[in-house]
């Protein structure tokens, strides 16, 4: 009988009867969805100009076997820090002629992050993509779907989840540190606004009239994607796309992705029944100046309901408690939970936790650490489940509603109002308007 028809759990047992352990090779399995611990997975990276390359380094203990970016001069590092890969511009080109593609990192654009993924995992490929997972609420809604239906495994690159601070949060929250936890606050007093971005001109006060040459390194039709159609320009890209609605979800989806994340799971939240937004600066082509947006939490079980307030480009009223000379949470941001015995501070990763004020944290006994630990970076956490057939902290289930969470304040700050949802339909349901919104609308060519 060949190696390849052999019967996995015959294997198994007969190795169970020997005194040589060994590992079950890759092709004994039966393909790529069955990866041995002892072998590496042979990963590809889409977008791996900017924080792709910081992915690809914590991914090198694998075969990194195909580069892709739309942009080779952006890319040209990361194409000379890993030689024997395969490099393409068109992921479609790629997951087309390299079959041996195990796992792939996506760290492109917002806007883009949805379809590469989408159809990474229709190919049965394993995911990690780069925080937030998606453009809008509909997407990620879809792609949680997706990774549940294909049994791929999935990663959302949220660092802090992998981190001790969102554990050390959850803990000490579920041991009544605080007390029932009814409000929090979280922030991020920096703004992805064009006025304030490292690389921007304050010239392009809205969408640029200008229309300079395409750079020959660059595919603009592919960096586009599935979003609306516009002339080239270095107001969007590298880097300053993060401003625009069209391309990024701003500070709500990028740090808020972060931040909210140690707030949701030690908090157990769902989805919301309400957001309301106010912002500064409301304008159809980028992200405001600032915002704040407030949802409303149902009770979850004996939980009771929570109002979490997010600060954008903003800080929150200092609390009392909080003593003369100490900064609340990071520089640029944090989290404060506000509990029926007491308040609780964190840094933007959950990191830092401390009960306020400090004579508070003197006498608290931290309970036993109850969740297990992360070895090594977030990405080691991905390849390992790749490998072990386990869960990752943040896989799409997860951090799919975190993420739909998240682009609902996006919405709310869209119309700049109240906007009552109705999760289990996907539907705002007292502005009929703020619907476009949920689902944004694909240039022709492009599909979910």
């Amino acid at each position: 009988m060949s190696g390849k028809n052999i019967n996995r759990r015959r294997f198994l047992a007969g190795t169970a009867m020997t005194a040589a352990a060994t590992i079950v090779p890759r092709h004994v399995l039966g393909g790529a969805g069955n990866i041995a611990p002892s072998e590496k997975l042979n990963i590809a990276g889409i977008g791996v100009g900017g924080m792709g390359k910081s992915n690809m380094i914590q991914l090198e203990s694998e075969n990194i076997v195909a580069l892709c970016d739309v942009d080779h001069e952006y890319a040209a590092e990361t194409f000379k820090r890993y030689p024997k890969a395969k490099v393409y511009t068109d992921f479609r080109k790629m997951l087309d002629k390299q079959k041996d593609i195990d796992a792939v990192m996506i760290a492109t654009p917002d806007h883009t992050h949805a379809v590469i993924a989408a159809e990474a995992m229709r190919r049965r490929k394993h995911v990690y993509c780069q925080k937030p997972l998606t453009h809008d609420v509909y997407e990620s809604r879809m792609l949680a779907k997706l990774a549940k239906e294909t049994g791929v495994t999935t990663q959302m690159g949220i660092q802090g989840h992998s981190g001790e601070g969102g554990r050390l949060i959850c803990e000490w929250i579920w041991d009544g540190a605080i007390g029932r936890v009814t409000e929090v606050d979280a922030w991020c007093s920096l703004s992805y606004y064009p006025f304030g971005h490292a690389g921007w001109s304050s010239k392009w006060s809205r969408r640029p009239k200008e229309t300079p040459p395409v750079p020959a390194t660059l595919d603009w039709d592919l960096w586009l994607g599935p979003a609306p159609e516009r002339p080239y320009h270095p107001a969007y890209h590298p880097g300053v796309w993060r401003c625009w609605w069209d391309f990024g979800c701003g500070m709500m989806g990028d740090r808020g992705a972060h931040t909210l994340d140690p707030v949701f799971w030690a908090l157990k939240l769902g989805h919301p029944t309400s957001v309301e937004a106010t912002s500064l600066d409301l304008n159809p082509d980028t992200h405001p100046v600032a915002s704040i947006v407030t949802y409303q939490f149902p009770a979850r079980g004996d939980l009771p309901p929570v109002k979490l307030t997010w600060y954008d480009g903003l800080r929150p009223p200092r609390p009392a408690e909080l003593e003369d000379g100490r900064r609340m949470g990071h520089t640029e941001g944090g989290s404060l939970f506000k509990g029926s015995e007491g308040k609780l501070v964190a840094g933007v990763y959950g990191e830092g936790p401390r009960l306020i004020p400090e004579s508070r944290m003197k006498v608290y006994k931290t309970p036993e650490k109850s969740i297990p630990r992360v070895k090594g970076s977030h990405e080691q956490d991905w390849v390992r489940a790749c490998k072990s057939g386990g869960r990752p902290g943040a896989d799409f289930e997860y951090s799919g509603l975190l993420t739909e969470v998240c682009l609902l304040g996006n919405v709310a700050r869209r119309v700049d109002a109240r906007i009552e949802w109705d999760a289990e339909n996907m539907k705002v349901t007292n502005l009929p308007e703020a619907n476009k919104y949920v689902r944004t609308q694909y240039r022709d060519g492009w599909s979910l």
